[in-house]
């Protein structure tokens, strides 16, 4: 996509995340890389349900700010993903509600929040490790993250997110339409664990080999 079409792009999926509930009031942020190799993201404390295409802040590959609204302070992290990450095209952040309430209840386990209950969930998102808390825009989480990326891509098992504990997921894919399509998985399936009160089992290694074997899953 162009400049311009990514603007609109970004306008859309943060209008239709937020019109679903999976963002609220001014938390979440999303950024897409262009094929310069600079940025657009949401403006700091900007709400995703009426974004304004030509307020988006453009920032050079270097991180500095071209035009637009100051940009997210998350940009560190934004960027270093797509450093670790070189098909990433867009990375998501929101705050999602089922999510955030599974760490303060407890994931299922640190380096996968929720077990693979769901085929789509093994197919579509794959692995997904806990980042443990620190503060919103802290420059150690970049650091935390790459480093979960290298160790996933040298296993051959590449992520596609990661769970920030107590803040919400941050996704990432080729466009902003498959970045969203992950983030939903990742909170529904989460919303399922929750509501069967955490008892859901897992799907068996033989239905994951079939998964692996029929459709790529990479898991």
């Amino acid at each position: 996509m162009n400049e311009l079409d990514s603007r609109q792009e970004i306008c859309r999926i943060g209008a239709s995340l937020y019109a679903r509930g999976y963002v609220h009031a001014s938390a979440g942020n999303i950024s897409v890389k262009l094929d310069d190799g600079s940025f657009l993201i949401t403006p700091t404390d900007a709400c995703l349900g009426n974004l304004v295409a030509s307020e988006l802040a453009h920032v050079s590959a270097e991180g500095v700010q071209l035009s637009g609204a100051r940009a997210s302070k998350t940009l560190v992290l934004h960027r270093s993903i797509y450093e670790a990450s070189p098909q990433a095209r867009c990375v998501i952040h929101t705050h999602a509600t089922h999510l955030v309430s599974l760490t303060l209840q407890g994931v299922w386990r640190d380096n996968d929040i929720v077990p693979p209950i769901t085929p789509y969930y093994v197919m579509k998102v794959g692995h997904v490790p806990l980042i443990a808390y620190q503060r919103p825009g802290a420059p150690g989480v970049a650091n935390e993250v790459t480093s979960h990326i290298a160790q996933s891509t040298s296993a051959h098992t590449p992520i596609r997110g990661v769970m920030l504990e107590r803040l919400g997921p941050v996704v990432w894919h080729a466009s902003p339409a498959e970045a969203s399509a992950v983030l939903e998985e990742l909170e529904e399936t989460a919303k399922l664990w929750l509501m069967s009160d955490r008892q859901a089992t897992a799907l068996s290694d033989t239905q994951i080999q079939e998964l692996r074997e029929t459709f790529g899953a990479l898991w």
